[in-house]
């Protein structure tokens, strides 16, 4: 199955809610700085130098980790959702993708791909 057949993907619920909105696919944590407030994180892990993005995200999904990873234990701290341990999540997920994070079932729902029209760009949170 080719990664945009895919719709959803399961984890473990490392941290209870549920959040819509838009992905951000970060590899590196030199990347941090291009989340913007209110989306997203998808990563493959986290560790102590990815904590800051934490005050400016909605939700995390990583391909790694379980219930006492870095992501899900932050996550719990400052009260969001996570789905950790994906294994394919920053594979099948790209940036600008509208996602719903199912925190307590750990399931990453895709409700709808960004543009594959190379003419068009993301922007986030546009009034």
């Amino acid at each position: 199955m080719k990664s945009e057949e895919i719709s959803e993907i399961k984890g473990f619920p490392s941290s209870p809610g549920l959040a819509i909105g838009a992905a951000r696919v970060i590899r590196l944590v030199e990347q941090i700085w291009e989340v913007e407030p209110g989306e997203i994180l998808v990563c493959p892990a986290t560790n102590p130098a990815w904590t800051p993005v934490f005050t400016k995200i909605k939700a995390v999904v990583t391909d790694i980790g379980g219930l006492t990873s870095h992501a899900a234990i932050v996550s719990r701290e400052y009260g969001i959702p996570a789905v950790t341990g994906t294994g394919i999540a920053t594979s099948v997920i790209k940036t600008g993708d509208i996602i719903k994070v199912d925190g307590d079932k750990g399931i990453v729902i895709i409700l709808k791909r960004a543009s594959s029209n190379p003419n068009s760009f993301y922007l986030p949170h546009l009034p």
